[in-house]
């Protein structure tokens, strides 16, 4: 498969043969397998005191009968405002929980590491479709080639205003606008932290991008990874297939690098 390498205005400027990755057959239920395994190491895990909801002296009566009144244990004490209140037991007020969550729980899933490496690729090769691209909503009516790649002069770019010229060359530009018009969710989400969810646009992969975080950090949905530190939570967002990635010429010598020869048997299988 081959592709071409783009300049900062958006010119071709040689045509370059992809690695064999960008040529592999997808596997959709291979990388939603590891978009969860890798999903569920983000999860909080919680838990409760041993004691909550029990630091009350509270029993039930002796006998438990003849006193016309319920058999549920009651707080003893000189006087108060909790004097004959129900405590200590899961049905009441202020009560414990019946069956709290235990921080000692294992709620992170497990992958092997080849079909994990082999997912990522496949990542890698959804990429280069531009059906799976357009089917994530991406906007790139505008876009010829697939997967974008751009010469190794965008890794020492420091200003934002110098990143959307070349987007907008790139005609990345409407992908970005699209995600402008999103509203601020209310109700629960508001309160709950989540009222400015924002979409996934263009991701930047590069060897060394150091200067392109801050650069980008105003533009929304855009991200920047380095091409050793990617993973599936970037690639395949929900477990999406297809996400607008841009790669540049280093990047694409360092996945050139990956060693397929030990993945053959999964490659047969998918």
């Amino acid at each position: 498969m081959k592709s071409v390498i783009l300049s900062m205005d958006g010119n071709i400027e040689k045509e370059i043969e992809l690695p064999r990755i960008f040529s592999l057959r997808i596997n959709h239920k291979l990388i939603h397998k590891a978009f969860v395994n890798l999903n569920s190491h983000q999860f909080q895990k919680q838990g409760r005191h041993n004691s909550a909801g029990m630091d009350v002296s509270a029993s039930t009566l002796n006998p438990p009968t003849g006193h016309g009144q319920s058999r549920i244990a009651r707080i003893h004490s000189g006087g108060g405002g909790r004097q004959g209140q129900a405590g200590g037991v899961a049905s009441v007020r202020g009560g414990r929980q019946a069956h709290p969550p235990k921080s000692e729980k294992i709620i992170y899933k497990k992958l092997n590491k080849k079909e994990n490496k082999y997912a990522l690729c496949l990542a890698m090769a959804a990429t280069t479709s531009k059906q799976y691209v357009q089917n994530r909503g991406h906007k790139i009516d505008k876009i010829k080639y697939f997967p974008i790649i751009i010469s190794d002069q965008i890794e020492s770019l420091t200003k934002t205003s110098e990143i959307k010229s070349i987007i907008t060359n790139l005609n990345l530009i409407d992908d970005i606008n699209r995600l402008k018009s999103r509203k601020i969710r209310t109700g629960k989400p508001s309160y709950r932290g989540r009222k400015n969810k924002r979409g996934k646009s263009v991701l930047i992969v590069t060897k060394n991008p150091k200067n392109l975080f801050k650069a980008c950090g105003a533009l929304p949905g855009v991200d920047v990874r380095a091409v050793n530190h990617l993973s599936i939570l970037d690639l395949a967002p929900g477990s999406q297939i297809g996400r607008l990635t841009m790669y540049s010429k280093n990047a694409i010598e360092e996945i050139a690098k990956i060693k397929l020869t030990k993945l053959s048997v999964l490659e047969k299988i998918s």
